[in-house]
């Protein structure tokens, strides 16, 4: 039987955040998580049999409609799935495949790039954290730096540190990154340009 995905949707755009933000990229936003954040602005994606279910073949069919040649495996929380069998039909295809995930799971699957974002609600697991490329925490209030700092000691040097604004709160929090940035310059500062340019 073919592996099969809950897919709350998929879609062609520019990746808005972090490393690699405005280059264009097809989004799979695989349903289901357990992390719970309150401020998450996907909770529809919590509920995975509420979704439409894809194969692998089927959700790399659409891909391939696109000129595009990075995928971004999003969620939800993509990690609560088998990601072999996704990942192997991509790179196949010679995709460069980035998943974008809270660090709570094992990691699965043969994935290019790793952006852990790590919530309060459910803590990375410290096996993920070594493979991490991009380490992007969302920053809810002025606690939330050493907080950051907890994560950032756990990662590689190679490991790219970024910092965003939690978006309803990010007039108040982000003059307090501008200048905590500043302050400890390896970290960047990641802006949810998607919102901005309204793209999905």
């Amino acid at each position: 039987m073919p592996a099969t995905y809950h897919v709350m949707e998929h879609f062609y755009t520019l990746q808005g955040e972090g490393f690699h933000q405005g280059k264009a990229a097809y989004f799979v936003r695989l349903a289901g998580c357990d992390v719970g954040c309150v401020w998450c602005d996907v909770k529809d994606s919590w509920q995975k049999d509420k979704h439409l279910v894809m194969s692998a073949n089927e959700i790399v069919a659409e891909i391939q409609k696109t000129p595009t040649q990075m995928v971004v495996i999003t969620g939800g929380e993509p990690l609560m799935y088998d990601l072999l069998p996704l990942t192997t039909a991509l790179h196949q295809l010679n995709y460069q495949v980035n998943i974008e995930t809270s660090g709570a799971y094992p990691l699965s699957g043969n994935i290019d790039w790793i952006c852990v974002s790590p919530k309060k609600f459910k803590a990375p697991l410290e096996e993920v954290l070594p493979f991490a490329h991009e380490l992007k925490v969302v920053i809810f209030n002025a606690s939330d730096f050493l907080w950051a700092e907890k994560y950032a000691a756990k990662v590689t040097s190679q490991c790219k540190l970024f910092l965003q604004p939690e978006w309803d709160k990010s007039t108040s929090i982000t003059p307090l990154i501008i200048d905590y940035i500043k302050a400890n310059p390896k970290w960047e500062f990641s802006l949810q340009m998607h919102k901005y340019i309204q793209v999905p």
